[in-house]
């Protein structure tokens, strides 16, 4: 067979793109595939097992449409578009998801679903309960709560409130974020598919929760009402009110559901009574049958015997769970041995820390002991060694106090000496200026004696002169006349006479002048001893002073 050949029976295939609520899958799906075919592969491919709560979605001209299983997929009024867009989403609602959830992945995807309508506004939810099932989804994600790893902020890309929640409350992120750990830090322990399931259990209880809800009216003109349907039955609401019904239709009072074009006609149980409303569009009605129906299927499965599948899953599911739930005990004792074991290795490391801060500081105060000791120890024989020196400096003291006694006994002895010498220096000194004076006078009176000596010297040699002159006149001219031998040797007497005197005046000028030399001298000998006297006595004034300082 030929390569063409073999190329010819390959089948066509078509792209698919599945959105899942957290997760995106593209498919290559067979031209002849029904919606099944393509329901089952994409069941397979997340390996959920409880198929019947779910289905595909697309959207056509504003309006979401869910495939059908029986027919083929390109055979539908699905958009032209390569690949083709499908949303797998939860078609239908469990009453209770705690006893109808079996699969972790459905109640996972469930969990998924439900929050993004709630933040969405889909579902409402009063602000305190969105607080609590976003703690339970923190948990969900983050696991249990830890103040060392999830800081302030940790919260701040993550959309857990819805924004009418947010625009009603004028609070700060970090405030919300506070309120959000508060109930948070409670969930401690708690598994990541136990707080799905509380945020589940939490849902079902809302007003709004698996409601479809679709605008009709009583007449064909107003279009004043809503049609809502889950998994209890179909309600009637007002177009302002979606949260209490006007009237409400339970599964099993319904007899009838049908509709003709635009017109859908319900038929209660126990009442002859029909009652019939109207939609915008014949699409509408069928989507609300086929909604219906599915819905009433699940109600009436609910109250049968479970078949061997669901029995074999709800089995599966509790063995599952109690393998999960000892797997979950089995953790968390590991995780409190662990934390035990962590604080009380922490607390060894305290202790350890602080044994080794206080032998650290044990060792410091021995440091600082020995160091004391041997400072005392050195002050210690400093102290002896400045005993001793003071003992020393006592002795020094006490023989220094009676070299002082001594020195001034010494002293006053040689004060009063000196006192005496100094009297007597004084007595002296008046004696040697009265004496100085007397020879002063004497002196004054032997110069005036001299002088007249001199002056009558002087009067004889000139009456001598004049009386040679007179008696002599021609004593040169005539030298050998013998007369004159016998004056002359008269003469000759009366100049050895003359200077005989002359030689006693002399002698006595010499005898004055050594004696007022000699008192010279003298006087500055006394000088000499007198300035002696005094530095001495200066002297033992400051010795004076000196021992008064040492005593």
């Amino acid at each position: 067979m030929s390569i063409r050949g073999l190329k010819k029976k390959q089948p066509k295939t078509f792209k698919v793109k599945i959105i899942t609520v957290d997760a995106e899958m593209e498919f290559s799906c067979e031209m002849k595939w029904k919606g099944k075919d393509l329901f089952d592969l994409v069941c397979r491919a997340l390996g959920l097992r409880e198929t019947w709560f779910f289905g595909l979605q697309y959207t056509l001209k504003g309006m979401c449409t869910w495939l059908k299983m029986d027919k083929k997929v390109l055979d539908q009024e699905i958009p032209k578009e390569d690949p083709i867009s499908f949303h797998f989403l939860a078609k239908f609602y469990p009453e209770k998801v705690e006893e109808e959830l079996l699969q972790e992945i459905t109640q996972h995807l469930f969990f998924l679903q439900v929050k993004k309508q709630i933040l969405d506004e889909e579902i409402y939810c009063s602000p305190e309960a969105t607080v609590l099932l976003a703690s339970y989804a923190v948990q969900a994600k983050y696991g249990d709560y830890d103040p060392n790893f999830h800081e302030p902020g940790f919260l701040a890309h993550d959309e857990l409130l819805p924004k009418r929640v947010l625009r009603q409350y004028q609070l700060t992120a970090e405030m919300w974020e506070e309120k959000i750990t508060a109930w948070y830090a409670e969930h401690r322990g708690i598994a990541r598919d136990e707080a799905e399931m509380n945020y589940l259990k939490i849902a079902q209880d809302l007003e709004m929760y698996g409601v479809n809800y679709f605008p009709i009216a009583q007449n064909k003109n107003h279009t004043d009402l809503l049609l809502g349907v889950d998994a209890k039955g179909i309600h009637i609401y007002s177009i302002n009110n979606r949260f209490s019904p006007n009237k409400s239709f339970e599964w099993s009072a319904i007899r009838n559901i049908s509709y003709s074009e635009k017109e859908l006609t319900i038929k209660p149980l126990d009442k002859k009574e029909v009652f019939k409303f109207f939609s915008s569009q014949l699409k509408v009605n069928k989507l609300i049958l086929q909604l219906c129906i599915g819905n009433h299927d699940l109600f009436m499965r609910r109250r049968k015997v479970d078949s061997i599948e669901i029995q074999q899953m709800k089995a599966q599911a509790r063995e599952e769970k109690a393998r999960k739930k000892m797997e979950n005990q089995r953790l968390a004792r590991e995780k409190q041995l662990r934390e035990e074991a962590e604080r009380a290795k922490e607390e060894l490391e305290r202790r350890l820390f602080q044994l080794e801060d206080e032998a650290r500081q044990a060792n410091e105060a021995l440091l600082r002991s020995q160091e004391a000791a041997e400072l005392l120890a050195e002050k210690a024989q400093i102290a002896e060694e400045e005993a001793k020196l003071l003992a020393q400096n006592a002795a020094e003291a006490e023989q220094e106090r009676q070299r002082l006694e001594i020195t001034a006994l010494k002293t006053k002895e040689e004060k009063r000496l000196m006192e005496q010498k100094m009297r007597e220096a004084e007595l002296i000194a008046v004696k040697l200026v009265k004496e100085s004076d007397r020879r002063a006078k004497e002196a004054e009176h032997l110069k005036q004696d001299l002088h007249e000596a001199r002056e009558a010297e002087r009067k004889a040699k000139q009456k001598l002169l004049d009386i040679t002159r007179l008696n002599y006149p021609h004593m040169i001219k005539y030298p050998q006349y013998s007369p004159t031998d016998t004056r002359d040797a008269n003469f000759d007497k009366g100049s050895i006479k003359l200077d005989l005197k002359d030689i006693d005046l002399k002698r006595l000028s010499f005898e004055i002048e050594r004696e007022r030399l000699d008192y010279l001298e003298k006087s500055r000998k006394f000088e000499d001893r007198l300035k002696e006297l005094k530095s001495e006595i200066h002297a033992l004034k400051l010795e004076e002073k000196q021992s008064g300082l040492y005593s």
